[in-house]
């Protein structure tokens, strides 16, 4: 058995000595710039109803490292009386403005007594920049406009937390969810909500915006969202949510997030106790890989041949560099260019404590098809110990001579030696990397499809050190009638 291998990591906010904690990250890679973008709350401790403003960290991206500006408060964001929340950041490509959207919660009214008295005290609000984060607006507060009436039917509600997307058509998605309220009244007292995720949008650049349906069922709290293309030219938009049913929901929306279909639970992506928030990036698949992958694809959904092809390649284990882990030698490609009427399929990154106990060994796992909620494959994990909340972003470096742009992914995520919420640090690493550390890179290959599951199985038992891995470990799902109590004790741990 091989060494674990982590990423290097670089420490953007600490807990200070006296109790001020940042939590919440969310991150965002503008091409345009070469820059990252941290964000995250700053709080007076690390609980909910102490949260008070965000900040923000800009980084300049260089081929192996990360160059960070000090840290700044993000005065702007914010509403007289109310403490700023859940960062959201989402950039339109089209007009180059950037929208940093939150959520401004009065006082320190907590989002568990807004569930039991139905008294919803969030605001909708955003600031926006013209210049890649270096200046921003003032607030501009869309409750009343965008969801009007409806706020009467939500317990309370939130953003993401973590980056938005933008679709090919050009419209902006920032990821939400709502307690809809069932029964007001109770024996007195508010007794039933469900959380529902979905999406604000906007096909107007930022001018206006709506909210789509939510996801019917089952329940599902903190979301993101992929825009997932197929070869065969259809697309859908995939979104990724916390449940409190011991394992993810993923749902599908076949019109850009104006409704979704029923959810699935997908029992690979295991939650810990009350469950955690998850980031998932979507990516175009690199065609020199996904060549080899074509006319295999029943046993590539498996990843039988997947396995095979990535083994054969000889994929490295790439040293660490500071603040960056990228691969020099990457795999040659025969043509990197598709046929015309090609259109390059999406596959999606997840990361996400791994643990079933805890919140503990953040993760990253991979899906080549991600309407398929058997196809995760992982965890890689790069942090060993205590962790929490994490945002994903996607880059490519420049191609060397005859060889496609090289896969890297950034990941800015809550963790610490005794708590999840120490520190904030950054990683970055190459989709190489993480394709050859996930558990059984290199035996899967040789197994046949039949005996995958179980073999898999037996490979990550005698690779996981711990008690509580995340391979193994089936997600014990909760009968409704209990719903009451979970949702309760998942909306008072964030």
């Amino acid at each position: 058995m091989r060494s674990p291998y982590f990423p290097a990591r670089s420490v953007l906010f600490h807990k200070e000595a006296n109790g001020v904690t940042y939590r919440v990250p969310a991150l965002l890679y503008l091409s345009r710039f070469r820059s990252f973008l941290a964000f995250c709350e700053e709080r007076l401790s690390p609980s909910d109803s102490q949260a008070h403003l965000l900040v923000m960290r800009k980084g300049t991206f260089y081929r192996n490292y990360v160059e960070w500006k000090d840290m700044c408060v993000l005065g702007t964001a914010a509403l007289p009386g109310h403490r700023s929340m859940n960062p959201c950041p989402v950039y339109d490509e089209f007009t180059g403005m950037l929208f940093l959207f939150f959520i401004a919660v009065l006082g320190h009214t907590s989002e568990s007594y807004q569930l039991v008295t139905g008294d919803n005290v969030t605001r909708l609000c955003y600031i926006s920049s013209s210049d890649g984060g270096d200046t921003w607006s003032k607030p501009t507060d869309l409750t009343e406009t965008v969801i009007g009436a409806t706020i009467k039917d939500w317990a309370t509600f939130a953003l993401g937390p973590g980056h938005g997307i933008q679709l090919k058509s050009g419209r902006l998605l920032i990821p939400a969810y709502a307690y809809h309220i069932e029964c007001r009244e109770c024996f007195g007292q508010l007794c039933l909500t469900t959380p529902r995720a979905f999406c604000f949008h906007s096909d107007t650049h930022g001018r206006s915006w709506r909210f789509g349906e939510a996801i019917p069922a089952p329940e599902s709290v903190e979301c993101q969202m992929v825009s997932v293309d197929q070869d065969d030219g259809s697309n859908v938009l995939y979104c990724n949510a916390r449940s409190p049913l011991g394992c993810r929901v993923q749902a599908l929306s076949l019109d850009d997030g104006a409704a979704f279909q029923e959810g699935q639970l997908v029992q690979h992506l295991v939650e810990p106790r009350n469950g955690c928030h998850g980031s998932v990036v979507g990516f175009p698949a690199p065609l020199h890989l996904y060549k080899a992958l074509r006319g295999h694809t029943s046993l590539c959904r498996h990843w039988t041949s997947f396995m095979a092809y990535t083994d054969c390649t000889h994929l490295p284990n790439s040293q660490s560099s500071h603040n960056s882990t990228l691969s020099p030698n990457m795999p040659p490609a025969p043509d990197p260019r598709p046929p015309p009427d090609f259109l390059t399929p999406t596959w999606v990154a997840y990361s996400h404590p791994t643990w079933t106990t805890a919140r503990r060994d953040l993760g990253v796992f991979l899906s080549l098809f991600p309407r398929d909620p058997d196809s995760w494959r992982g965890p890689w994990v790069i942090y060993e110990g205590p962790s929490a909340y994490s945002d994903l972003a996607y880059l490519e470096l420049p191609p060397s001579p005859g060889e496609p742009p090289a896969v890297a992914f950034a990941c800015l995520f809550e963790c610490g030696t005794k708590t999840a919420y120490d520190e904030i640090s950054f990683s970055v690493f190459s989709l190489y990397e993480l394709i050859n550390n996930l558990p059984g890179a290199g035996e899967l290959g040789s197994k046949s499809e039949g005996n995958e599951s179980r073999q898999a199985g037996e490979t990550c038992a005698e690779q996981e050190p711990r008690s509580a891995p995340v391979i193994h470990q089936t997600p014990h799902v909760k009968k409704r009638r209990r719903r009451k109590s979970k949702l309760m004790k998942t909306c008072s741990v964030s």
